[in-house]
């Protein structure tokens, strides 16, 4: 799953589009409920190396709430790291292309969804 199809799906399951509430980081998008404005997702451009990969190309990264009890289990999975410069113990950050299937994705972003509601 690229970005775009992610925003695609967000725009078509839950009527929100991204915001982009920093001029230092304009690719960083927070995606928020539309009510009380809590953030359900961040998504954004990072160093591989700073998810502890080998240095090479920027990934696009999700970072999503999880259920504690799940987290540990989760950073097992190809593709799931420790959350970026957030809550480790109940946030995760999810490489977008070369991680998780599509489906295991939007089935934690709905869960991140319900979690931050």
């Amino acid at each position: 799953m690229n970005r775009q199809q992610l925003f695609e799906h967000i725009s078509q399951t839950y009527q929100i589009e991204p915001d982009y509430p920093w001029k230092k980081h304009s690719e960083y998008a927070v995606l928020r409920h539309p009510r009380h404005r809590k953030w359900f997702a961040l998504v954004f451009p990072l160093e591989s190396h700073k998810l502890g990969l080998d240095a090479g190309p920027v990934v696009q990264v999700m970072n999503i709430k999880t259920h504690p009890e799940l987290t540990g289990s989760l950073r097992q999975q190809h593709g799931v790291y420790p959350a970026y410069h957030m809550n480790k113990e109940h946030w995760i950050s999810l490489t977008l292309e070369n991680g998780l299937p599509d489906s295991e994705i939007i089935a934690l972003l709905d869960d991140s969804f319900s979690l931050t509601f």
